[in-house]
């Protein structure tokens, strides 16, 4: 099964803005922001994801991507 990669740090990086103005502006803490932008949790709540979209002007779609597993070799 593949699995979710958060891109915050992409979008971040494209609307010049730093850890410590987006934390303030969503209402979390600097160490739980930075360990969404460095893809570092399980999940994520949905009124989070809402705040960051809503201030970054973006879809969540621009900050979650799909990664498929690599296929693994066929078993001799």
């Amino acid at each position: 099964m593949g699995h979710i990669i958060l891109r915050l740090d992409r979008v971040m990086l494209e609307r010049k803005i730093s850890l410590n103005q987006l934390a303030e502006q969503v209402g979390i803490t600097n160490a739980n922001l930075s360990k969404i932008k460095n893809n570092r949790v399980n999940a994520i709540r949905f009124s989070t994801l809402a705040a960051i979209c809503e201030t970054l002007g973006c879809q969540p779609g621009d900050i979650l991507e799909y990664e498929a597993d690599k296929a693994k070799p066929a078993a001799e």
